[in-house]
């Protein structure tokens, strides 16, 4: 079982795939774990793909945090372990928040942002709070958020493989994701933002509903905004195909990584900057 840092991550690396792009990181939700991704995401075509599961969710042993910089740095740690240098940052929700705050602290490790359902902001409700950390009222509250993650037209079987896996997360660590979330505040920071960023958003998202990601994409200056009609919350569940193709042309549109400058001694005795190949991006950002 592939362990990093403490978590267990699933990988895919496709056969034919250009060596000098940057990997993808999935970053799932507040009580989920890698299988919130679907296989068009987690296999996606030509790309070299991590989805780990966040501490006390899925395979990964340990507790959950609660706080967004606790998951992040989980993620940074993820990353220095592996020997990743540079990625692009898939997150949905919570893993929004988590991406968000990756860019915001350390944005020359991040070639690409892409948000799926997320927000500058995830405030959740106070009868979420109160009840989701009581192993008496637990399965209530996890039926409560499960209704509000999908679409009208989601089909039963999805909802109910949803539900089941929520409630393989222990109460506490359900808990202490929501209050993560709900201390989340990214908003005054946003400009800060010069990474390409790729904002997705179900047309009947009713946890974090279109005008958050319209807020993300009227704040971060090089992004772009997508809605997918008959999706909710957990677009990338309902819309699988959808939510892969946008994710792959995102990727295909990122400017190609410069290379690093280096020092060479000129003869003269003078160092003369010059450049090396995996870096930052063309543009320098």
């Amino acid at each position: 079982m592939p362990i990093a840092a403490g978590v267990y991550y699933f990988s895919h690396e496709a056969e034919e795939r250009d060596k000098k792009r940057p990997p993808v990181i999935l970053i799932h939700g507040a009580g989920g774990n890698h299988l919130s991704w679907p296989p068009q995401i987690r296999r996606l075509t030509g790309e070299r793909i991590y989805a780990p599961d966040l501490p006390g969710h899925g395979k990964s042993e340990g507790a959950g945090r609660h706080s967004i910089l606790e998951y992040a740095e989980d993620i940074l740690a993820f990353m220095q372990e592996l020997k990743i240098r540079a990625a692009v940052l898939a997150g949905i929700s919570m893993g929004g928040a988590v991406s968000l705050h990756l860019v915001l602290k350390h944005p020359k490790k991040f070639h690409g942002l892409a948000l799926f359902g997320s927000g500058a902001k995830l405030r959740v409700a106070q009868s979420i709070l109160e009840t989701v950390g009581n192993p008496g009222t637990f399965e209530s509250a996890v039926d409560m958020v499960n209704e509000n993650c999908f679409s009208a037209s989601a089909p039963q079987s999805l909802l109910q493989l949803s539900k089941a896996q929520m409630m393989e997360i222990r109460p506490p660590v359900m808990l202490g994701d929501f209050l993560a979330c709900n201390e989340f505040d990214a908003a005054s920071q946003l400009g800060q933002i010069k990474t390409p960023t790729m904002i997705v958003c179900g047309a009947e998202d009713k946890m974090t509903p279109l005008k958050y990601s319209e807020f993300l994409h009227n704040q971060i200056a090089n992004s772009r905004l997508h809605v997918v009609e008959n999706a909710g919350h957990m677009v990338m569940a309902e819309q699988p195909d959808a939510a892969a193709d946008l994710l792959k042309q995102f990727i295909d549109s990122l400017p190609p990584r410069a290379r690093k400058k280096k020092e060479r001694v000129a003869p003269d005795g003078k160092t003369d900057p010059v450049q090396d190949a995996e870096s930052a991006p063309a543009d320098g950002s």
